[in-house]
């Protein structure tokens, strides 16, 4: 198993959007997340920003999130939720949610 945190901006005049979208997440991109061995997730919001952690459980991360990145209603998931976010400035190439660097973990 392997632990991400990830962190994005989101944009001011939109959090109570993106509160109310997930408080009513989809079922199919429940479903979709889990399929792609997506465990304990969670995301969390302190003032302008989103914090997310997840825990994933299977052997091809990337494979898994091109799978995700593929399903259409996923996609559509993201059209509704991305207006509300704004990618952090040291995000490296390819992200839109920034990966953190994990760097203490007690079970």
């Amino acid at each position: 198993m392997q632990r991400y945190g990830m962190l994005i901006n989101i944009r001011p005049e939109k959090i109570e959007v993106y509160k109310e979208l997930h408080a009513a997440v989809w079922p199919e991109v429940l479903k979709m997340i889990t399929e792609c061995n997506i465990r304990n997730y969670s995301i969390y919001l302190k003032d302008n920003s989103l914090f997310s952690y997840f825990e994933y459980i299977g052997n091809d991360f990337d494979g898994d999130m091109a799978l995700m990145a593929a399903d259409p209603i996923t996609q559509k998931w993201w059209d509704v939720c991305k207006p509300c976010q704004e990618a952090v400035e040291n995000r490296k190439d390819g992200e839109w949610w920034a990966n953190m660097l994990e760097v203490f973990h007690l079970d």
